[in-house]
């Protein structure tokens, strides 16, 4: 179990939306340090946040930023983006590729830039920010690349228990964030979300399931297919 009170902690993409509000969540908690990171680390405007200039994609930035915060104990892998490539058939190449840069290698990149830090400080945690999309393909490359996201966490969380370091993955549906802007469907707040989420690293869970449709998609994967897919269903009707 990791307690936030005196850590240092990193957040990717903590500009805005859900790293914003994790940001503010790690202060409240008693966070020594927050590393607010966003490619253009003037848009960071916690006032105790420390602000970095990260790009996840690039690997030189991603190794100046681990030069410039050695002393992060709580890592939180939350950047992302979705370019609306919903469909592997018609979508653009390059925007699924981006997707999959961003939102699997980025945080892969970041994770082992900081893997030693961790280390070095005595262990400490990782929070990877997953989607209830992780589990269920209904906006193409976006799921695909949450799903790769979440069996990458599994995999690191074996590998990093020897090491000290908890890995806690992170779920939940629509998040009320710039990116869910155009979606008409319940929202989640971003700071009671973020609250969850690092309830789950002081309690060491291995999964924090933010809201029910997190909860009710995980539960489906048990089932048949064509009840988590109803449009199966249809097309034999």
């Amino acid at each position: 179990m990791t307690s936030i009170k005196n850590s240092v902690a990193l957040v990717t993409g903590g500009s805005r939306g859900l790293g914003k509000a994790l940001v503010e969540e790690l202060y409240a908690r008693g966070a020594a340090k927050v590393y607010a990171t966003a490619r253009d680390p003037r848009t960071v405007t916690h006032p105790d946040a420390v602000p970095l200039a990260l790009e996840v994609t690039d690997p030189q930035s991603v190794q100046a930023a681990a030069t410039a915060a050695p002393d992060v104990t709580v890592l939180v892998n939350n950047a992302g983006i979705s370019l609306g490539a919903h469909s592997f058939l018609d979508a653009p190449l390059d925007d699924v590729r981006r997707e999959f840069e961003t939102n699997f290698f980025g945080p892969l990149l970041v994770t082992r830039a900081f893997v030693p830090i961790l280390q070095r400080n005595g262990g400490g945690h990782l929070l990877n920010v997953h989607s209830a999309l992780s589990w269920v393909g209904l906006a193409g490359s976006y799921s695909a690349t949450k799903a790769a996201l979440w069996s990458q966490t599994n995999s690191l969380r074996l590998e990093l228990a020897p090491r000290g370091i908890g890995v806690t993955g992170l779920h939940v549906g629509y998040v009320d964030t710039d990116m869910t802007a155009q979606v008409d469907a319940p929202k989640s707040s971003p700071h009671q979300v973020a609250a969850l989420a690092l309830d789950g690293v002081e309690t060491g869970a291995y999964e924090v399931l933010a809201d029910d449709v997190s909860r009710q998609v995980k539960a489906g994967l048990s089932g048949d297919l064509a009840a988590m897919y109803p449009q199966l269903s249809a097309q034999r009707s």
